[in-house]
């Protein structure tokens, strides 16, 4: 334990400041301050030593100096060592036993879309050291970087215990975080206003702990959910980080109620969020081991609901729903007859949710109304010691790119279904083969090594339901025998990207076959 002789406050949030600053004040602490935070301390009836009294020098250059000066880091960075103790009473100078820093707000600014000569001033210079030099000496010197975080210090000075050698260390290392963050919120703004993204020479990115999960994708891993930071190199949207992401995701939505969620819970409440984003509204799609075993859209949620849990009503026992429009207790009803591990949607209406909620391991998920702004981002996947980093993949439904290939065109049905199943296709993964009809998912064939094998699983999955479908595939057919297959199982249309090196092949089958056949130049792997 180290006693807090002095302490050196200087925050640009000063949510909490004045019960930290009264509790140090009666632990008998000498409280020294800069420009707005003393002011603060005063207001609060608070003796406060100036810090250009500590260093002899006035703030200059408009505030971009007022802490960087031997008088205020020799007395952090001194060890409790008799030839530093000595050095520094050579000097005159008092060692500081407490920092409290909350840096400048360069991440708001950002979030704000700022033109960089207003950025370039909420860069944090002086802060920032003061927070290393701290941390670096966490042996002495205590360090506060959120105000989150004067809770247990005032206890400890309260219960006069002071502040305890781990507790210090834990500090340090949030500190040390900190400044890596917003280092690396910088880092990103510059880099994106050199024009050096989406893959600058060093990638920085930077996340914050949202929720522990109950386990990882086996009980015996541990397992977290972090939120990428705003302004960090991830190529996030403004204000994409812990409590303040952008509205309208899984990772910010708003958990009801239900057990602890798992790994696989928000892997799979993510992949189900994906897919109904890309279907019209009301849609609704039941992910099983992130893959969709049902998807359809219909004319109410409830309707949307129930021919989702049809497309496999098998596969959907104890899957993962969502649903793209609010949730009202009609639905909700019907939701409640079937084993889900969790349900997410924009919204549920009171009734609706207390219904849902009273079956007791259910997972509910509100993630409010999406705000539309959030660009396309980057997508990252981790291997041993390193990272594969790409541009997210997003759906293209720009028919102007697309071809009918066959002399038969579809008719306005099956387009609609090719629309549809397009879309579902491209959140299957790979090998990816999709039939569905009037809308409504009815076979999948999923992450099967050969196509033909994706097109034989999706006909068994559908059944007589194939009779007049429509199928997507998410990558062109290599062989003729994929669409052979389809169009044996009843599919009359087919969408695919196009580009195989036996195209002829391939829609000359389609030709012989009385298929429809349209390509869109564009492929959506998801591996």
């Amino acid at each position: 334990m180290t006693p807090i002789r002095r302490a050196l406050l200087s925050v640009a949030d000063k949510t909490g400041l004045i019960p930290l600053a009264q509790a140090l004040h009666a632990a008998g602490a000498e409280l020294v301050s800069t420009g707005g935070t003393a002011a603060a301390l005063r207001s609060a009836g608070l003796p406060v030593l100036p810090l250009e009294d500590v260093t002899g020098f006035p703030e200059m250059l408009g505030g971009r100096v007022k802490t960087l000066h031997p008088a205020v880091h020799a007395g952090l960075l001194a060890r409790g060592v008799t030839e530093d103790l000595a050095e520094l009473g050579r000097y005159a100078i008092s060692p500081i036993d407490l920092v409290a820093v909350t840096l400048y707000p360069f991440e708001e600014a950002a979030g704000r879309g700022v033109a960089m000569p207003e950025a370039v001033e909420e860069v944090d210079i002086g802060g920032v050291t003061l927070l290393r030099a701290a941390a670096k000496n966490w042996a002495r010197v205590t360090v506060l970087s959120d105000p989150a975080q004067y809770a247990e210090v005032i206890a400890a000075l309260k219960a006069g215990t002071g502040v305890s050698e781990r507790l210090r260390l834990h500090l340090a290392a949030d500190a040390f975080a900190r400044v890596a963050a917003y280092d690396a919120a910088i880092a990103g703004y510059f880099h994106h206003a050199a024009g050096q993204m989406p893959f600058p020479a060093r990638l920085t990115l930077t996340f914050s702990k949202c929720l522990d999960l109950r386990y990882g994708e086996n009980p015996h891993q541990h397992a977290a959910l972090y939120a990428a930071r705003a302004g960090s190199s991830s190529g996030t949207a403004p204000g994409a980080g812990a409590g303040e992401v952008a509205g309208g995701e899984v990772i910010s939505a708003e958990v009801l109620g239900g057990r602890a969620l798992s790994y696989n819970n928000i892997a799979d409440l993510e992949a189900a969020w994906a897919l109904v984003r890309d279907l019209p509204s009301p849609g609704a799609a039941v992910i099983k081991h992130a893959n969709p075993c049902g998807a359809a859209v219909g004319a109410s949620v409830l309707d949307a609901f129930l021919r989702a849990r049809d497309g496999d009503p098998t596969s959907a026992f104890g899957g993962v729903l969502a649903v793209n429009a609010p949730v009202y207790r009609e639905a909700a009803e019907a939701m409640a007859q079937l084993f889900l591990e969790a349900i997410v949607a924009p919204w549920f209406e009171p009734d609706a949710a207390e219904l849902l909620l009273a079956k007791k391991h259910l997972r509910l998920l509100a993630t409010g109304k999406r705000d539309g702004s959030s660009p396309v981002g980057l997508a990252f996947r981790s291997i041993r010691g390193g990272m594969l980093v790409q541009s997210e993949d997003a759906l293209g439904l720009d028919e102007a790119a697309w071809t009918v290939v066959t002399s038969r065109a579809p008719s306005a049905a099956e387009w609609d279904d090719l629309r549809f199943a397009w879309a579902v296709c491209a959140h299957v993964k790979s090998n990816a083969i999709v039939f569905a009809r009037d809308r409504q998912v009815v076979g999948v064939g999923a992450g099967q090594m050969s196509r033909g094998d994706s097109v034989r699983l999706a006909a068994a999955k559908a059944g007589e339901r194939a009779r007049g479908a429509a199928a997507a595939s998410d990558a062109f057919f290599p062989f003729a025998d994929g669409v052979e297959e389809a169009a044996g199982a009843g599919v009359t249309a087919v969408i695919q990207p196009g580009g195989s090196a036996r195209d002829a092949e391939v829609i000359a089958a389609a030709e012989r076959l009385g298929l429809a056949m349209v390509t869109t130049g564009e492929r959506h792997f998801r591996h």
